[in-house]
């Protein structure tokens, strides 16, 4: 297939572009190469990236409707997966624009390119911030989702509102996907992990919010790649049965789901920071703080129609999956890249 991949120069995008090429597919990445984190980062990724056959790049702004669709009229795509987004709850407190810039124009003009280039498949990342204040847990897919907490989860949620009306209008195949806390190798420097293993080596003090009464359910980034590959070939259908009567937020009569993609192990914050430390052989200075707005103490996903339907169920566990992130991070970082990292080859050793 020929699949367009958007922020194909950011953790998840750029992962799951090296899955699809290596399956033998063609991918199209767009990227802005903006800089609310390490553009040296993005360029690093994409030039791994750029040296395989089956690639090709696009510096686009999804939010430049001519650009997007120019991209559109130039080629045929089979499926999209929209991973350009504004991330980060706690910047949207600081910068709001940026979150309506990306994440509602961008994403309609992203739709309206779908619908006129005749895409057989719109797959797009939401969040698991859209459950917002529901204290149900773990989350489920079939639950509602009216009361979001910050505006970054109120964007991915109108993500799948607007997404639903084209599924709807026009027929365009559309599959959502809530994200639980994913890390990984190359992932964001914004994320937890990366601050906590940096800060760690750096002998600095890390911030823990909520004085470490947090539950998180950590995604391994293998394992969301997985579930998006099994979802980009699965086009949305109408869900059998559906009815109005008693309408179903995950399904619809028209092409439209919703999947929660997350590791159902729900990990407490304290002890995710204890197996880096172990990993890392220092103890962390912990600098504990109240929640920041806009947070949630606790987030489990519900993964039992990725199952039913998939057949597949997230399983690496944190172990697994931070001795990977900090074998690839002290690489990295030993390799020259960014001083700012510069400690990480200092402090530990072989690794």
């Amino acid at each position: 297939m020929h699949i367009l991949i958007t922020g194909a120069a950011g953790f998840i995008g750029s992962t799951l572009a090296h899955r699809l090429l290596a399956r033998g597919d063609t991918v199209t990445g767009v990227d802005n190469l903006n800089d609310y984190y390490s553009v040296e980062l993005k360029k690093a990724r994409l030039a791994r990236l750029e040296a395989q056959p089956g690639f090709r790049f696009r510096r686009l702004d999804i939010a430049d409707r001519k650009a997007v669709a120019e991209l559109f009229a130039a080629d045929h795509y089979d499926a999209v997966m929209n991973l350009a987004a504004q991330a980060g709850v706690r910047h949207s407190l600081k910068d709001p624009h940026a979150y309506v810039d990306a994440n509602i124009v961008g994403f309609v003009n992203l739709l309206e390119g779908a619908r006129h280039g005749g895409v057989g498949h719109f797959v797009y990342a939401s969040s698991s911030s859209v459950y917002g204040s529901n204290s149900r847990q773990p989350f489920s897919e079939h639950d509602g989702v009216a009361h979001p907490v910050s505006l970054y989860a109120a964007s991915k949620r109108a993500n799948e509102l607007m997404a639903h009306s084209y599924a709807h209008l026009f027929r365009l195949p559309c599959t959502g996907l809530r994200f639980f806390t994913v890390y990984g190798p190359w992932g964001r420097p914004d994320m937890a992990l990366f601050l906590f293993t940096k800060g760690i080596l750096e002998g600095t003090p890390i911030k823990v919010f909520n004085h470490g009464r947090m539950v998180r359910d950590f995604t391994y980034i293998d394992d969301i790649v997985e579930g998006v590959v099994r979802v980009i070939d699965r086009p949305a259908r109408p869900a059998d049965g559906w009815s109005p009567a008693a309408p179903d937020p995950a399904t619809s009569d028209a092409p439209f789901r919703l999947y929660n993609i997350g590791n159902n192990q729900p990990v407490e914050l304290m002890h995710y920071i204890q197996v880096l430390e172990e990993r890392l052989g220092r103890k962390a200075r912990i600098e504990m703080l109240p929640m920041q707005p806009g947070d949630v103490p606790s987030t489990v996903a519900n993964v039992d129609d990725l199952a039913a339907d998939l057949g597949f169920k997230p399983a690496t566990s944190v172990e697994t999956g931070i001795d990977r992130f900090v074998e690839w991070y002290v690489g990295y970082y030993k390799d020259g890249h960014e001083a700012s990292g510069s400690a990480a080859s200092r402090a530990v050793g072989a690794g």
